[in-house]
């Protein structure tokens, strides 16, 4: 059994943690089975330092992991509808983190399938809500030690890529310049990037 990346690969800065993170491989056991990715897109965030974090105006009960020790797992519900999973950095009582935003199913590709039936191979993890369904990562999952061997989720060490490109982050509207969207370069699961667009509001529905 191959060992999950030790406490001290998550103690460092979020922009250092985040490019080696990929080629790596997040790995989810359950009791449906296993389901592996090799990581090709990440984001890092930079805590209260980080306009774009959400542990930008302190703690809250929502990121009060992201505040803990390294190697743990930030679990957030988004839009109403999805979540996406963090990797804390750092030492206790920071708040970095690097979302991991997308990866290519290396293991238990049929149980992932399951979980997205209507997904093609290329997008069953292709973007950070789609990854975490995948994985079935939800709110359970929030805190989750990926250095402990027998944790449910798990960070193993995998080959480097290539090459690695960077460049603004994804969706976010603060700080949206700061070039801490990191993937590995020609991979078909990256995903698309996306610029911010504010929701217009309909003039009708105050009338």
């Amino acid at each position: 059994m191959t060992a999950p990346l030790p406490r001290a690969f998550f103690d460092r800065l979020p922009e250092e943690v985040a490019p080696d993170l990929l080629g790596c491989v997040l790995a989810r056991s359950s009791s449906e089975g296993t389901v592996a990715v090799r990581l090709t897109e990440v984001e890092a965030y930079a805590g209260p330092l980080d306009p774009a974090s959400h542990a930008y105006r302190g703690r809250t009960d929502r990121n009060a992991v992201m505040f803990g020790p390294p190697g743990h797992t930030y679990v957030y519900f988004t839009y109403g509808m999805h979540y996406c999973v963090n990797l804390v950095c750092l030492e206790e009582g920071t708040a970095a983190a690097v979302l991991i935003r997308a990866g290519e199913v290396i293991e238990g590709r049929e149980l992932a399938m399951a979980r997205r039936p209507r997904s093609s191979a290329r997008d069953l993890a292709r973007g950070p809500a789609r990854l975490c369904e995948a994985l079935a990562i939800d709110r359970a999952m929030y805190g989750a030690d990926v250095c402990d061997p027998d944790s449910p989720l798990r960070v193993l060490p995998g080959a480097p890529p290539a090459e690695v490109r960077t460049g603004p982050r994804t969706g976010v509207t603060s700080a949206k310049d700061v070039p801490w969207r990191f993937w590995i370069d020609g991979d078909p699961n990256v995903s698309a990037y996306r610029l911010h667009m504010p929701r217009r509001r309909n003039p009708e529905a105050r009338r």
